[in-house]
């Protein structure tokens, strides 16, 4: 297939070139994000991929499926940002990868809560600047304390797995309960009984219309004073505002993020000689007690090598076999 690749970064052309030379696909990387306005640059392709903050709109896949390409390989899990119903009107394709490293996301959330906690990131600073004090320094212990899940698919299993490994009670809600989760210690409640009672709340859920602000102020006010909200899931989990509302009363009294519900105007990008637009991202900086991460969670390198082999793969099985030979879980339509 001729493959347009937008938002292409170094390490994307690195790892899809490696994986492209077994499968042999043509192969043209742009920079640009994928929106309406840049989508005709995949003019002459069958094939384009696209990443977490591209802009598959309906007006982005109509002009997609005008010059002519017929599949959307994404090279994330999410596909929230894809109008999925619009791409089955105009008969597009769309695969993604349904899992590529799960260690690493739960891995990143670990070190987030331990940053947090041993308040590692102000140490690190400190001693640079050779203040060796160790006010305002104070952690506490994770064993015995109680951490909460919000999500048990692979990733949230892996936390709970790492989690109980500290010596923690694990609580976890999900509609769907894993036997792997139990099998690791998982005891399954309400959502409000999570809420009350963990001192930490990682968020590990799809973002579906269910799920948007799935913590908002009502929520907020049912957390354990001083909690520690983690969020390597999607930005719109969590309600930003409220969550500021919340640091400022000293409901949250950590908050860890990877993931920011506006960052597709932020991340990725270096930005340190621009002035920064976004008041309510601006503000998150201004908190000792919060700790960002502009979406690094999943960048390992056995995270991009797998990212790149399935992206490659689903491309393959459809062009030899057709759209349904590929594995459900990876075939969003």
């Amino acid at each position: 297939m001729r493959v347009t690749v937008f938002s292409t970064k170094p390490y994307d052309r690195t790892f899809l070139s490696e994986a492209n030379a077994a499968a042999g696909h043509e192969l043209t990387f742009l920079e640009p994000r994928l929106t309406a306005q840049t989508a005709r640059l995949a003019e002459g392709s069958d094939a384009v991929c696209a990443f977490v903050n591209d802009d598959l709109c309906a007006e982005a896949l109509g002009q997609l499926a005008d010059v002519g390409v017929r599949v959307v390989a994404l090279r994330s899990a999410g596909f929230n940002n894809v109008d999925v119903v619009a791409a089955r009107k105009l008969g597009l394709t769309v695969v993604r990868v349904p899992e590529y490293s799960p260690h690493a996301v739960a891995e990143h959330t670990a070190g987030l809560i331990l940053s947090l906690n041993r308040k590692i990131h102000r140490a690190y600073n400190r001693v640079r600047e050779h203040n060796f004090a160790l006010a305002g320094l104070l952690g506490f212990d994770l064993h015995g304390r109680t951490v909460g899940i919000v999500g048990t698919g692979r990733i949230g299993v892996c936390v709970a797995q790492i989690m109980a490994g500290f010596g923690c009670r694990v609580l976890a809600s999900d509609p769907y309960p894993n036997e792997a989760a139990v099998a690791a210690g998982v005891e399954y409640v309400p959502l409000e009984r999570l809420l009350t009672e963990s001192h930490i709340v990682t968020l590990h859920c799809p973002l579906t219309p269910d799920t948007r602000h799935l913590i908002d102020a009502d929520r907020i006010a049912l957390l354990r004073e001083g909690v520690m909200l983690i969020n390597t899931g999607r930005g719109a989990l969590v309600d930003t505002r409220a969550v500021i509302d919340g640091l400022k009363s000293g409901r949250i009294g950590y908050l860890g993020l990877d993931v920011y519900e506006e960052e597709s105007e932020l991340f990725f990008e270096d930005r340190s000689e621009r002035v920064l637009g976004d008041d309510d991202f601006a503000r998150l900086t201004t908190f000792p007690n919060v700790l960002i991460t502009g979406h690094q969670a999943f960048f390992t390198e056995d995270g991009l090598h797998n990212i790149a082999e399935t992206t490659l793969t689903n491309l393959t099985t459809v062009q030899n076999d057709g759209p349904d030979a590929v594995p459900a879980p990876a075939r969003v339509c």
